[in-house]
């Protein structure tokens, strides 16, 4: 299962420590304007050794695009894409060839496979992303041209908070420091905790948030492939990624019906709207053309610099400790990867709308 979606369908390939990661994106509408600077720039959101709060792995994350472009558009081909690895420091897991790291897939791998490619977790690294953000690249391209955005930013750092209402913040500040957080002054104690936490040789988690605007109403299939839960199963797949709620969520359970529910109305232009968006956007599993918001947890990262009890593969006791460069938190360079993934999950549905209703015209 390495392909993700249904109309637009991304296939990914590569690991951590091979010579590099890719990945074939086909079903891509034709005639999309393709901009390369744009494709890079959102790799660079997520490439390691942007900041001092993340991994110093040093890599260009340069992407090659090898096919399906044509004079500056997209053919309608697959498009075929390469990023090259350089800066691999595959001496850093000799340690771990016969040990599994704590809530790492080595076990898992080792279960499923009964091989496993310990450097930097291999296919389970989280350098697989790469593939995720040029695919999710090209459908926020398609998707501009629909008048569709999505813009994802950092919530929460361990307790470090913010308000559950996105109104209240400039969304436009989330790249103006290194959190990727849109509240300057919350931003400055995520950071400084992230250090703390650094120092300590350990880690911390917590949540990113998305906004999807410009979403048209239809969206979403009505039983199996509801529009929440495409957008659950992308967001769910990231590495590190435990939860994933949209509109009030968790936070809505206590109340009741009559304040929950969200009352529909008629705009002065003659348009169908809602009063209230506790829905998030979507009701029936169909999007109705509110914005449509929602909220990713991020656990702590596995790897410590520190030393922790394990087994190796006989089944004997032993410690290890991890070597080599990792994030304490890999929030700030997750927000570009939820927003790809948000991007394809969007494009996807809005192609396979558009497929059913040219089947219903004929």
């Amino acid at each position: 299962m390495n392909t993700f979606g249904h109309i637009l369908r991304l296939t990914t390939f590569g690991e951590s420590h091979g010579p590099g990661v890719g990945g074939v994106l086909d079903g891509f509408p034709a005639g999309i304007d393709i901009d390369p600077a744009f494709i890079q720039s959102e790799l660079a959101r997520r490439r390691p050794g942007q900041s001092l709060l993340t991994t110093p792995r040093k890599e260009a994350d340069e992407v090659e695009l090898l096919s399906g472009i044509f004079e500056g558009k997209s053919t309608g081909c697959p498009i075929g894409f390469l990023v090259r690895n350089a800066n691999q420091h595959s001496s850093d897991y000799d340690n771990l060839r016969e040990l599994f790291r704590p809530s790492h897939a080595d076990f898992t791998y080792f279960s499923k496979y009964g091989i496993r490619d310990h450097r930097g977790g291999g296919r389970s690294s989280a350098r697989e992303t790469i593939s995720r953000c040029v695919g999710g690249a090209f459908a926020k391209l398609a998707l501009k041209q629909l008048g569709i955005t999505v813009q994802a930013y950092t919530s929460q750092v361990g307790h470090i908070a913010l308000g559950s209402d996105y109104h209240q913040y400039d969304l436009r500040l989330t790249e103006s420091n290194a959190v990727r957080c849109p509240d300057p002054v919350r931003a400055a104690e995520m950071e400084a905790l992230i250090k703390e936490v650094k120092a300590e040789g350990d880690t911390i988690g917590g949540v990113i948030s998305g906004v999807i605007t410009g979403c048209p109403p239809g969206l979403g299939e009505p039983a199996f492939g509801k529009l929440h839960a495409r957008l659950g199963e992308a967001m769910l797949s990231i590495n590190a990624v435990k939860g994933f709620e949209y509109g009030r969520g968790f936070s809505g359970v206590a109340e009741r019906g009559s304040r929950q529910n969200d009352v529909f109305v008629r705009t002065e232009d003659g348009k169908i709207t809602t009063r209230t968006n506790n829905s998030g956007g979507i009701q029936g599993g169909i999007s109705n053309g509110q914005d449509i918001y929602f909220r990713v947890a991020f656990k702590p990262v596995a790897t410590l610099l520190r030393e922790q009890e394990t087994v190796d593969i006989h089944g004997q006791a032993t410690c290890v400790t991890a070597r080599g460069r990792h994030d304490a938190c890999v929030l700030p360079r997750a927000v570009p990867i939820v927003e790809a993934m948000a991007a394809m999950v969007l494009l996807d549905c809005y192609l396979l709308n558009r497929c059913t209703r040219l089947t219903d015209a004929q």
